[in-house]
């Protein structure tokens, strides 16, 4: 694999290939399943050229999902009040999602299909020392605090194409300024999403991100969280194998790459207060999971088959949590789905108690004409005591997320300035 996936975080925990399972009686779809290694690099290559951003409409499908995206991480981040319910939350976000894209794309293609489009990563709300991923179900509720920083994550797809955000909210009674260890900690990840921002465009290679997240944390006292990826996205595809790896260490490697034009990536930022190497408390908290294309197995009890057979329906390629599933077996089943590797689970991680994390993702467009950042809202207002000095990061922050378009030469008269140079 391009890279060692990061476990716990926006890629799943991988399994050795010796556990794979064969001749199993549920598969996923052929259409979504990926490439076999027989398969040519050239067929593969034509297929993604076919339905990158040189394409208009698929620049229009990115942008109406991240529009999506937007209003509905709006609006949750207006729900983050002490006393509001982390379920009511999700469930609400999720509901946005679902009644947003129903409304669009609703004629069938010229080969008479219908557009997929819905959910492409469930709605998040992760607060006190849970870092990422909790959508608990009903029984497993809890309640947002007053004074704590919530995780806001979610994302959206239409015909495959996805956007993606994430956020970090301040829950408060009353709107004020955010100080002290918190306001340091939104500070230095909102100059660290947009170093890498700057650094993801073509020419610039995976490698060069890691280097400024760090410099960045330093000047704010902070830690990048380790195992976090920015992922390359494609149809269908969340978590593609192009990726940047924030904070290098011994467990953590990935390929150096350069970055293309007419890509799409997750940029994905995550800094602490502590040691930022966030752990599993329990395992019964994770409720969101991702069907394993690549995995098959005859599963023995009536619940797993009937939850997997509802997961390869409604949700073949991409994100889900338990909530949106009918069966009412689904927590037995789930075991068995993730015991043979045909789920990947995404648990639920916590900082210490006491630290402040926050979390900013943004959907990128390497454009023709510069990077587009399709998705992200402004944080609240924060003070920090402490300031970025280094002038190299100083001067890439003031760089401009756009190419700057050369002007026409205006035609010149014979004989005139044939040597000059514009």
């Amino acid at each position: 694999e391009r890279a060692r996936r990061a476990p716990g975080w926006d890629r799943p925990v991988p399994v050795a290939r010796d556990r794979w399972c064969e001749g199993g009686a549920f598969t996923c779809p052929g259409s979504l399943a990926t490439m076999s290694d027989s398969e040519s690099d050239s067929e593969r290559e034509e297929e993604e050229e076919a339905l990158d951003l040189s394409v208009d409409t698929v620049v229009t499908k990115y942008k109406a999902a991240a529009e999506i995206v937007q209003r509905t991480l709006a609006e949750v981040v207006q729900m983050c009040k002490p006393g509001a319910s982390v379920v009511e939350i999700c469930s609400a976000g999720d509901k946005l999602i679902t009644d947003a894209t129903g409304k669009l794309f609703n004629k069938k293609t010229d080969k008479g299909e219908k557009v997929e489009k819905g959910i492409a990563f469930p709605t998040c709300v992760s607060s006190g020392t849970a870092v990422c991923h909790l959508s608990p179900l009903a029984e497993d509720d809890v309640q947002l605090k007053d004074g704590e920083l919530a995780r806001i994550d979610l994302g959206c797809h239409i015909d495959g194409f996805i956007a993606v955000a994430a956020h970090t909210v301040m829950v408060q009674a009353e709107d004020k300024e955010i100080t002290g260890r918190a306001a340091d900690v939104l500070a230095a990840t909102r100059a660290g999403a947009e170093c890498a921002m700057r650094l993801m465009r073509p020419g610039k290679t995976s490698l060069d991100v890691a280097d400024a997240l760090e410099r960045v944390a330093e000047a704010y006292e902070c830690n990048v969280v380790e195992g976090v990826l920015s992922h390359q996205m494609k149809r269908f595809v969340i978590d593609g194998n192009n990726v940047v790896l924030n904070k290098g260490s011994p467990d953590y490697r990935a390929e150096e790459f350069e970055f293309k034009e007419n890509e799409v990536y997750a940029v994905d930022v995550v800094m602490s207060t502590g040691e930022g190497k966030p752990q599993m408390k329990d395992e019964k908290q994770t409720s969101v999971y991702k069907r394993a294309l690549d995995r098959n197995y005859q599963l023995k009890m009536k619940a797993s088959r009937s939850l997997f057979s509802e997961i390869s329906i409604k949700f073949p390629a991409l994100p889900f949590t338990l909530r949106a599933l009918d069966e009412p077996r689904k927590k037995l089943g789930i075991v068995e789905l993730v015991n043979h590797d045909l789920v990947q689970p995404y648990p639920v991680l916590h900082e210490k108690e006491g630290e402040c994390v926050a979390h900013l993702k943004f959907t990128l467009l390497l454009m023709p004409n510069g990077t587009d950042k399709a998705t992200g809202l402004d944080l609240q207002p924060h003070l920090s005591e402490k300031a970025i000095e280094d002038e190299e990061i100083k001067a890439l922050l003031a760089t401009s997320l756009k190419t700057k378009k050369k002007k026409n030469k205006k035609k010149k008269k014979d004989g005139e300035g044939d040597a000059m140079e514009s």
